[in-house]
């Protein structure tokens, strides 16, 4: 059965995760997290695409990202694994397959669900008790985006950038944003959504990405068709 297509828009943010074969580790040693970062930084900046937010775990990457075109993410994460492991393969000595399949990804609304991929992102080193609060992870965007630090991968959202008037107002909001309690279910939300790639959003969002795609971005509806259900009301009635 041929595989269904992700879905795929320009200017509507993804939430993107590729995880090392068999779950095996990705990165060995710190070196090896400085080249996957230049790496992306280089390849998305040659893209013309957007990084928002990432993380490198030790056997896994999450990254939140906004195209300009669309394919153009499957070609980051094509070209990216390509050079990635290449280097990875040379620096340590290692043949073999690196990555477990195809990357994940779903499309993200740009209100409140996006912000919610951004402290999900930033807090998967706390929740993996590495460390015990986010800061203290160098691997991912929240030094940049919790405490303005300097981080050429990193390029605000609109969403994220409306936080506050300034820099400051922003990294102060974002910050008391992240270390808000996040839901078990609000956790099984965004893992079901990157999971089986649904959009994640509102219903008018999905809705929205739908009638641009022409097929669905969401679960299939439980229950009879509109259609099928009035007919059978009609003859109870009567």
């Amino acid at each position: 059965m041929p595989r269904r297509p992700r879905l795929d828009l320009p200017n509507v943010p993804q939430h993107v995760v590729q995880r090392g074969n068999d779950r095996q580790p990705c990165f060995f040693i710190s070196t090896d997290y400085e080249r996957y970062h230049h790496e992306l930084r280089e390849i998305a900046l040659h893209e013309g695409c957007a990084v928002h937010a990432y993380v490198l775990m030790t056997n896994h990457v999450h990254l939140l990202m906004t195209p300009s075109a669309t394919g153009q993410i499957a070609r980051i994460m094509q070209d990216l694994g390509r050079r990635y492991v290449r280097y990875v393969n040379d620096r340590h000595h290692r043949t073999g397959t690196l990555w477990e399949g195809r990357y994940k990804a779903c499309l993200v609304d740009t209100d409140e669900y996006l912000l919610r991929c951004y402290r999900y992102i930033e807090l998967n080193p706390v929740r993996a008790a590495m460390v015990k609060t986010p800061e203290l992870y160098r691997w991912s965007s929240h030094g940049a985006n919790g405490f303005a630090q300097d981080d050429p991968l990193v390029r605000p959202h609109a969403t994220y950038v409306a936080l506050g008037a300034t820099t400051q107002e922003r990294c102060i909001t974002y910050r008391q944003f992240v270390s808000e309690t996040t839901s078990a279910l609000d956790l099984d939300d965004i893992r079901l959504h990157l999971q089986r790639q649904y959009a994640f959003g509102s219903d008018r969002f999905r809705r929205a990405i739908e009638a641009q795609l022409g097929r669905r971005a969401g679960p299939a509806k439980i229950g009879r068709p509109a259609k099928q259900a009035a007919s059978r009301h009609a003859e109870s009635v009567l």
